[in-house]
């Protein structure tokens, strides 16, 4: 398993931490060139960065890349990044937040990839913390998660089985409109952000409401929002301001979701076939992945 910082640079010892689980879950860990650097805010220069995700890549031992962490930079690789290259040899790529670049590239090019936590869940809570054997799962044995969750008060009841896409809201509505575009009509979409304030994400939700995406979903996971002053400055939390732009639409809708910049961030298997299911009693979210990397 390679790990590498496509985005923002990391505290060492949390990759020497995760390195060290990897190693107990019996894979071997490669901590790629740059993965420690520093170049302003970022772990290397765009080249260097490139050149980590391009040996892991096409490195046949790699299976899996682990991204160390998010920030902001993982748009910079888009570029280099097509389907035939992805496609050579699928590697399962692990992460989340500014890692939503790259899962939008792995989508595109039809590939499954792990939302999950990074190195700071590893090194922090070690092998057999919950979530990371959720991840172990997923990696080694194949074991699809599936979810129960409480229900919210502002969920809609229903049921949809379609191909789960999603991630960082601010990551993901900036692609809008360009070839990693993975906010598609007839898809489960999953959101989640942090220090974003409700009326910004109301106006990324305008741009799905007006190219006609938001009312075509088949389901709508609304994750964890945090770091946001609350209430807004027209008095809605951002749960409120979402079941507003949503009622119109008639597909199931499941508020307060585990996933994003939170403790208990579930693993979510980006572009796999997935039945949301809301009830009065429950949230349950069932994946099932052919696409997934071996």
């Amino acid at each position: 398993m390679a790990i590498l910082s496509p985005s923002s640079h990391i505290d060492p010892a949390r990759v020497d931490g995760a390195a060290a689980v990897i190693a107990q879950w019996g894979f071997e860990p490669v901590v790629c060139l740059h993965c420690k650097g520093v170049s302003g805010t970022y772990s290397g220069t765009e080249s260097q960065r490139l050149a980590d995700l391009l040996w892991a890549l096409q490195e046949p031992s790699v299976r899996a890349i682990l991204c160390s962490r998010g920030g902001y930079g993982a748009v910079h690789l888009l570029p280099s990044l097509n389907a035939a290259l992805l496609c050579h040899d699928p590697k399962w790529l692990i992460g989340f937040s500014d890692i939503s670049a790259l899962h939008a590239a792995w989508l595109t090019a039809g590939i499954a990839s792990l939302h999950s936590s990074m190195t700071k869940l590893l090194a922090e809570r070690g092998s057999d913390d919950p979530l990371c054997r959720l991840m172990l799962g997923v990696l080694q044995e194949g074991t699809l998660p599936a979810y129960d969750i409480t229900p919210h008060p502002l969920n809609r009841n229903g049921k949809a089985t379609a191909m789960l896409a999603g991630g960082n809201m601010a990551v993901l509505t900036a692609l809008v409109s360009t070839p990693f575009d993975i906010l598609k009509p007839g898809r489960i979409l999953f959101i989640e952000d942090i220090s974003e304030e409700v009326y910004k994400v109301e106006r990324m939700l305008y741009t799905l409401k007006l190219n006609g995406t938001l009312g075509q979903l088949a389901g709508l996971i609304v994750g964890q929002f945090t770091n946001y002053h609350c209430p807004n400055r027209n008095g809605d939390s951002m749960e409120q301001m979402i079941a507003r732009m949503v009622a119109p639409y008639g597909y199931p809708v499941a508020m307060g979701f585990p996933v994003g910049h939170i403790d208990g961030n579930l693993p979510l298997i980006e572009g796999s076939q997935t039945t949301l299911t809301v009830t009065d009693t429950a949230t349950t979210l069932q994946m099932d992945c052919t696409a997934a990397p071996k």
